[in-house]
């Protein structure tokens, strides 16, 4: 299994320049926020181990809410530039290679960064200017881009044949067909026409790195069960003295606004979803977010790695990510399918999970006991995450046309035709995958 990693490069623009970097991003896309794959700039296409990559100019038009909603200073930051990559492979690896076959591109985009050197070393500026997950999620840990690409192209082959002989195919029980399209992919393997590269081994590292956070998380808390026990009615008091008065602050963008943001939206099955905002003031919350996302990060890494994040089936890929000495954090994630689907996705099935986390988020909608409420009031829920979403001003990905529901799909497809031997209840669920 080759697992995934991910880089966040974040560094602050030039002011001045600000425009000319925008122009600079928009024309590697080939329609607004959609990469063009053979760019001359980042030929993402040309990279194998990337998933999704996306460059977007990070900007904060909600800064003032700390003042309106808390009477606080708001803070200015400064606009940044933001480079995000979710690969397969190491990050020390995918960082040198994308330094070596896209140095001239990456340098004319990092040239517009404030402490940016013309001919620096590239791998190391990246990796300096690096922002970790809090909580990272994909999709299917290990399954990597070639395989994606291998399985969709067999599905294809392997549909293609069933249609022009769907005569014979009629007539045949699964157990026959199963036999017949295992005979028919070990022949094309053969004459090379078919490609199945067969996984590689896990490195040894990350396997012990696993274990050791499997088995250390839970010793963490054992150890920590007594004092939290203590602590609990205290952490109850903080919390609901704050929830009672927080403020929310919800006010719908404007048309402008709207359309902008929709104009990069609907291009493929896939979407890309950026926002970054302010966390409540105080160390409470900064605390309560912290303990819930490294909670979260736990189960991201270890329960939900094949095919869903709780009973949302829809995500590839997502990150939390602190900023700014964990005052502020970005957002960002691929998904299928339209946003009010996939808010709707969340509302639904679990938004007491979004209210765990976006609750300590300024202006999230008031919530009780952490999870209830929030998210539940839709409208004012949706205004707010598109009052703090941010245009992508590139965004790519590996695989358009194909949706988490296809790759798992696929991947059964392929699982079956390996296998010698299936009940018969198995090969029904897999011919009805066709």
């Amino acid at each position: 299994m080759t697992p995934q990693s991910h880089v966040l490069v974040i560094a602050p623009i030039q002011m001045e320049r600000e425009a000319e970097l925008r122009s600079l991003l928009g024309s590697m896309n080939s329609q607004p926020g959609q990469a063009n794959p053979k760019n001359p700039i980042v030929p993402f296409g040309q990279f194998e181990q990337i998933h999704f990559a996306r460059f977007v100019v990070l900007t904060d038009k909600t800064e003032e809410d700390i003042h309106m909603l808390y009477g606080l200073p708001a803070v200015h930051y400064p606009v940044a530039l933001a480079f995000f990559a979710d690969f397969d492979g190491t990050a020390d690896d995918f960082r040198s290679d994308l330094a070596a076959r896209a140095g001239e591109g990456l340098q004319r985009i990092f040239s517009f960064c404030q402490d940016f050197t013309p001919g620096a070393d590239l791998a190391r500026w990246m990796k300096e200017h690096e922002s970790p997950a809090a909580t990272m999620y994909m999709n299917w840990r290990g399954r990597t881009v070639i395989e994606i690409r291998q399985e969709n192209a067999l599905r294809l082959d392997l549909e293609e044949h069933i249609q022009q002989n769907q005569e014979a195919f009629g007539k045949m029980t699964p157990k026959q067909i199963h036999k017949a399209l295992r005979e028919l992919v070990t022949a094309e393997i053969y004459r090379s026409r078919i490609q199945l590269d067969r996984p590689k081994r896990t490195p040894l590292g990350w396997w012990i790195r696993n274990f050791i956070h499997l088995i250390g998380v839970p010793i963490i808390l054992l150890v920590l069960t007594p004092f939290l026990v203590l602590y609990s009615p205290i952490l109850i008091y903080q919390l609901r003295r704050r929830e009672k008065t927080d403020k929310q602050y919800a006010p719908r963008v404007s048309p402008c606004e709207e359309a902008k943001l929709g104009n990069l939206e609907d291009y493929d099955v896939t979407n890309q979803f950026t926002v970054v905002g302010g966390i409540k003031p105080g160390l409470f919350r900064r605390w309560l977010m912290s303990y819930l996302l490294w909670l979260m990060e736990y189960t991201t890494r270890h329960i939900f790695i094949r095919g869903h994040l709780a009973r949302v089936s829809t995500i590839h890929a997502a990150r939390w990510v602190f900023m700014n000495d964990k005052k502020r954090m970005v957002f960002a994630s691929n998904y299928d399918g339209s946003l009010d689907s996939y808010m709707d996705d969340f509302i639904n099935k679990v938004g007491w999970g979004l209210n765990l986390v976006f609750s300590n988020g300024i202006s999230y909608p008031r919530t009780d006991w952490l999870v209830l409420n929030g998210s539940k009031n839709e409208q004012p829920y949706k205004y707010v995450l598109r009052r703090h979403q941010l245009p992508t001003n590139v965004w790519y990905k590996a695989y358009p046309g194909l949706t988490v529901f296809d790759l798992k799909r696929n991947t059964l497809i392929r699982q079956g035709i390996e296998q010698a031997h299936m009940s018969d209840e198995e090969l029904c669920q897999w011919v009805a995958l066709f």
